[in-house]
């Protein structure tokens, strides 16, 4: 039995229109000009304050401004989590063969734990998984490699997987010293053979059977 720990935004869950939607209600507030989605995907990752310090750069606004506009964008993402936000492809067939299979699944993830758990109870997501490490769980976040402990230490089973999406996964992986298998469908900017990994895939059905062959 495995321990898999699963990135949320960008590997679970295409969650980057009501990221962007939220910043959007937000920026109409401050009389900005809404951000497109390409840019908006851009910017996920490393959690709502981080996003909203990019989008303050991108629109040249006063960083004194920063807690005033995360907190609304906090507002208007809490009220609508999970409106645009879906499983990819194959998610959770996949997810119900792992669990079928006796592995111990988590999430280890920058988004704040209380949306995390809202948009996976509203994706009827939350049943698969032993514990959820957001990022406000700990002081510290992804690529920290502390969140990532954590998520594995809440699991039972052996061989570890972490399984995301994005530079920020890769190099949390590589900090914590895991097998890192990168979904490529996700947020990432760089090319795929930058980021190291031990398995590369953009189908969901074909992660059963690398798991497999861990053992």
């Amino acid at each position: 039995m495995s321990a898999i720990v699963f990135d949320l935004d960008g590997t679970l869950v295409h969650s980057a229109p009501d990221i962007a939607a939220a910043a959007n209600r937000m920026l109409q507030e401050a009389g900005h000009p809404p951000l497109d989605m390409a840019t908006a995907i851009t910017f996920v990752g490393k959690g709502i304050p981080h996003f909203v310090g990019q989008v303050m750069a991108h629109y040249g606004i006063d960083p004194a401004q920063h807690a005033a506009l995360t907190a609304r964008m906090v507002a208007h993402y809490t009220a609508h989590p999970a409106d645009l936000t879906r499983p990819y492809p194959g998610v959770v067939a996949t997810l119900e063969v792992l669990t079928a299979q006796g592995h111990a699944l988590g999430i280890c993830t920058n988004k704040f734990h209380a949306q995390s758990v809202q948009i996976l109870d509203a994706l009827d997501l939350s049943r698969f998984f032993g514990v959820v490490i957001g990022g406000d769980s700990l002081p510290v976040k992804k690529p920290d490699p502390a969140p990532m402990h954590a998520a594995f230490a809440a699991l039972p089973g052996a061989p570890l997987l972490y399984v995301g999406d994005s530079e920020t996964d890769a190099e949390t992986a590589r900090r914590a010293g895991q097998r890192f298998a990168l979904f490529t469908e996700g947020y990432r900017q760089a090319p795929v053979a930058e980021l190291p990994h031990a398995f590369a895939f953009g189908d969901f059905a074909t992660l059963p059977d690398f798991v497999d062959g861990l053992a």
